[in-house]
C-alpha cells in the first residue's frame, strides 16, 4: 500500500480517468492508432487542471487502522473517502488511497495548503496526503 500501486476494481474503476488515477505515464497519447478514450484523455490533459485525484493518505498516529470508506477531510470539509487501506509498516501508520474532489484544481500546492484528517470510527486523526507514493517515490529501491 505504501508504494501506491493501483488495483483496478478496488482503488480505481471505470469512472476514473488515467490522469485522475495518477496513471498518465502509462498511456501514449501519440500512439499511431490511438486507443479507446484517447481524445478524452488528451482533452483532460490539455485543460491542465484536475479537480479529482487519487491521493495517498498516511494517518500520523500509528495506532488506528483504516480499512476502506473512511471519510477524508481537508480543513474540516469532506473531500473524499478511502478506497483501500492497510497498515504501512515502512511508514509507521495506516495508509490508504483516497479519491478526493474539489472545486479547484487538486495540485500538490492545494494539498500542502490544507489541514488533513481521516475519520476512523468516531474519531478524527491527523493525516498526510501525497500525490506521490509515500514509500520510495523515486523507485530507487525497485532498481536495487
Amino acid at each position: 500500500m505504501e508504494k501506491g500501486y493501483r488495483d483496478y476494481g478496488h482503488d480505481i474503476d471505470n469512472t476514473d480517468t488515467v490522469l485522475e488515477a495518477g496513471l498518465g505515464f502509462a498511456v501514449a497519447l501519440g500512439k499511431p492508432d490511438g486507443f479507446i478514450g484517447r481524445d478524452a484523455v488528451a482533452e483532460q490533459k490539455a485543460a491542465g487542471s484536475l479537480t479529482k485525484r487519487l491521493v495517498q493518505i498516511l494517518v500520523t498516529d500509528p495506532e488506528p487502522q483504516m480499512f476502506h470508506a473512511e471519510v477524508v477531510r481537508r480543513d474540516g470539509v469532506p473531500v473524499g473517502y478511502i478506497r483501500a487501506a492497510s497498515y504501512g509498516h515502512t511508514v509507521g501508520g495506516a495508509v490508504g488511497l483516497a479519491m478526493v474532489e474539489a472545486d479547484e484544481p487538486v495540485t500538490q500546492s492545494w494539498i500542502d495548503a490544507g489541514m488533513w484528517t481521516v475519520e476512523i470510527g468516531a474519531e478524527s486523526y491527523p493525516a498526510v496526503p501525497s500525490l506521490r507514493p509515500l514509500f520510495d517515490p523515486k523507485n530507487e529501491k525497485i532498481r536495487i
